[in-house]
């Protein structure tokens, strides 16, 4: 049996402000990078990677992930759109990313310049393909 991802309903419009601030999130993250604050930087890069997920599925299907495991949302994602070229490639980004979110929040380990260029990376891979679902 398939286990179902919690969702709530969401104004399918919502996708824009969603998009906002996964954009500042990231402009955030970059602003961190410069300032060598590291933890921080990745922390924001990963919530933007979050909120681009979530203003694509309100946007294709007017729900976002309500569960506690954020990769809940992969699954959604992969279910809200149809195949299409670099889809898989982009949900693998998307996995890379929120699989840091402990690591680089709660555990005390230190990231450093090394760390955040490969989720920034991730992130920017993951941002390019969700402009253009958004887009279309």
């Amino acid at each position: 049996m398939t286990r179902k991802t919690k969702t709530i309903s969401v104004d399918k419009s919502s996708y824009i402000q969603y998009k906002k601030i996964a954009t500042n999130f990231y402009l955030g993250a970059l602003s961190e990078k410069e300032a060598g604050r590291w933890n921080s930087c990745g922390v924001l890069l990963i919530h933007s990677a979050i909120a681009y997920a979530d203003s694509v599925t309100i946007k294709f299907g007017g729900i976002k992930s309500r569960s506690e495991n954020h990769l809940d949302v992969i699954r959604l994602l992969d279910t809200l759109l149809p195949e299409s070229e670099g889809k898989t490639t982009a949900l693998n980004q998307l996995e890379r990313l929120i699989t840091h979110k402990t690591s680089v929040s709660y555990s005390g380990e230190d990231y450093d310049r090394k760390d955040i260029d490969k989720l920034l990376k991730h992130l920017e891979r993951f941002k390019e393909w969700t402009e253009k679902q958004l887009n279309n």
